[in-house]
């Protein structure tokens, strides 16, 4: 799904023209191919991005829409125009790309589940770390905080005397 803020960008319309010109056709966007989100999901998501703009004017006074890759194609035909066309035909070819990436891996999991059944236990060690290198890798993280590379100062003691 992707944010109807997303899509005004990518489209090089501003939000509120695309938002009136999807009002204006609503008959053709059903509930499959556009929601609203709700407040608790619009407030999760808006803190997902942590810095937000300030002064007046630069909050959204009405919850966004998420479009489908369905609803993506018919923005195309309500906005009307060669980038819009453009740019729907780009997001369609990522969609194609993103939906054989994932069976080529469905795929690739249906195969080694298959020969797991036909060997018997001598290879299970092969398969355990087949499934570890197909496995998605866990994002490093980084540390929090600052790194200071410089020589820390040595302070000499002042003897101080007791008898004065």
């Amino acid at each position: 799904m992707l944010l109807d803020a997303d899509l005004a960008f990518l489209y090089g319309v501003e939000l509120r023209v695309l938002i009136q010109a999807v009002k204006r056709n609503i008959d053709r966007f059903p509930a499959d191919f556009m929601i609203q989100l709700t407040a608790e999901e619009y407030h999760s998501l808006r803190s997902q991005f942590v810095i937000l703009k300030l002064g007046r004017g630069q909050h959204r006074k009405y919850l966004p829409y998420a479009f489908t890759e369905q609803g993506v194609a018919m923005l195309s035909s309500v906005l009307r125009s060669k980038r819009a066309v453009q740019v729907n035909i780009e997001i369609m070819r990522a969609f194609v790309r993103l939906r054989q990436l994932l069976a080529s891996n469905a795929q690739l999991a249906r195969k080694l589940e298959a020969l797991e059944k036909k060997y018997d236990a001598q290879f299970k060690v092969v398969f355990d770390a087949i499934r570890q290198l197909m496995a998605s890798p866990e994002p490093k993280r980084r540390k929090i905080g600052f790194l200071v590379r410089e020589r820390a100062v040595k302070y000499r003691r002042l003897e101080i005397d007791p008898r004065r």
